[in-house]
């Protein structure tokens, strides 16, 4: 299957709460989106991989991805090293993604930035005829998107572009309280309280989209970060 549109991140969840609009819009258009996790999120200090499985598979219901992979690399301990690319790379290579988000290049959780160095070395790594890879036996052709950008998570990092998601806000949110073990929980049934699980961070969440949305005069918005200079065909395309 190949993929307009690839969100791989290291963490169930990162995806939805980067991108989750991002992704509601073009699925509607009738593009193909797949998730790719990196991690399980087991070092997580609520519930469980097996319970963040789950949640991770009604959030991509929800969103109606054509596709959601977990690579099954180690929350924490995964480097930036050839046996983690290699991962990586034959999954570019399985679904040759037009473009590809992944996570912030600096953030409060190390995993995050880690986790950005290795996804974007991995794609250009990808593109190298001789990096061989090889699925059920059968070699994989070189593949190398035509855009990566990274997500603004925690950390407030001046994006680079803005996408309008005002009308995919709802399910955007509906996709992340899929995470009912990681969000907008006061009980400790499922662990002790985090920074996220308090109702508080859904708030921010929202107010972060709601300030994206507000510098390009549109109601909510999703901002990423390019390591390139980006360029345009028509400037009255833009907003």
């Amino acid at each position: 299957m190949k993929l307009d549109l690839m969100v791989m991140s290291v963490h169930p969840d990162d995806a939805e709460l980067g991108a989750g609009g991002t992704i509601a819009k073009y699925v509607s258009e009738g593009k193909t989106v797949g998730i790719i996790d990196l991690t399980r999120g087991e070092l997580g200090t609520r519930g469980t991989a097996e319970t963040r499985a789950e949640e991770a598979a009604e959030a991509a219901r929800i969103l109606g991805v054509a596709v959601r992979e977990n690579l099954g690399l180690r929350d924490g301990f995964f480097s930036n090293e050839e046996d983690s690319q290699r991962v990586i790379i034959s999954a570019i290579r399985k679904y040759k993604p037009e473009i590809v988000i992944t996570n912030a290049i600096d953030d409060r959780h190390p995993d995050h930035g880690r986790a950005s160095k290795l996804v974007n070395d991995s794609l250009f790594l990808s593109g190298l005829r001789r990096v061989e890879t090889q699925v059920e036996g059968v070699n994989q052709e070189a593949f190398r998107p035509r855009l990566q950008l990274q997500l603004v998570q925690d950390k407030y990092i001046q994006p680079d572009i803005i996408l309008d998601i005002s009308n995919y806000w709802d399910l955007k949110e509906k996709s992340i309280l899929a995470y009912k073990t990681q969000f907008n929980s006061l009980t400790e049934e499922d662990g002790p309280q985090t920074y996220i699980s308090n109702p508080d961070f859904m708030e921010y969440t929202k107010a972060r989209a709601r300030e994206f949305g507000r510098n390009i005069q549109v109601s909510y918005g999703e901002g990423f970060t390019s390591c390139k200079l980006l360029g345009v065909n028509d400037l009255f395309e833009l907003i």
